[in-house]
């Protein structure tokens, strides 16, 4: 694999991108319906993002976009982590981490006291790099949000 690069969203065609990656990727890996949540996400972002309280980053490949993740505040103390992914021909090479990572430096230096995340049990890559971060699992329940039943958990992870 070529030399991965993480950089600021914003470029022409990026939350179009994570919108898209999203909903071909998790149709494709679990039968999931997804636009309906993501969208309003990705919607969110483009026009509430604030600059130093909210922000996101992709991962490209040779100038291919093959991940993204976006960190948003819910309130003046807790920032949430949304919308990571990582193509499948680019995982196992530290790029979800990267994103990780990148998004827990941020929430922290634009003083948040803690980054909370929701996802979904069948990802266990991505709960497996929450878990290395230091987040701890706070909540489960199931959802039909996706057209099949899932069990959504809720992971926070205190910065302060």
């Amino acid at each position: 694999m070529g030399e991965v690069t993480i950089r600021e969203l914003g470029r022409p065609g990026d939350l179009g991108w994570v919108l898209m990656a999203h909903g071909e990727l998790y149709a494709a890996e679990y039968g999931w319906a997804i636009d309906a949540v993501t969208a309003p996400i990705v919607a969110r972002f483009a026009t509430a993002a604030v600059p130093g309280r909210d922000a996101g980053w992709i991962a490209e490949l040779d100038g291919v976009r093959i991940g993204s993740v976006l960190c948003v505040r819910d309130d003046e103390r807790t920032a949430r982590l949304r919308l990571l992914l990582v193509d499948p021909a680019a995982r196992g090479h530290g790029v979800g981490r990267r994103l990780v990572t990148r998004c827990v430096e941020f929430a922290r230096d634009s003083g948040a006291a803690r980054l909370v995340l929701w996802t979904n049990e069948p990802l266990a890559a991505a709960r497996h790099l929450y878990l290395e971060a230091g987040f701890a699992l706070t909540g489960e329940e199931s959802h039909t949000e996706f057209g099949t039943e899932v069990r959504g958990q809720s992971y926070e992870l205190e910065l302060a």
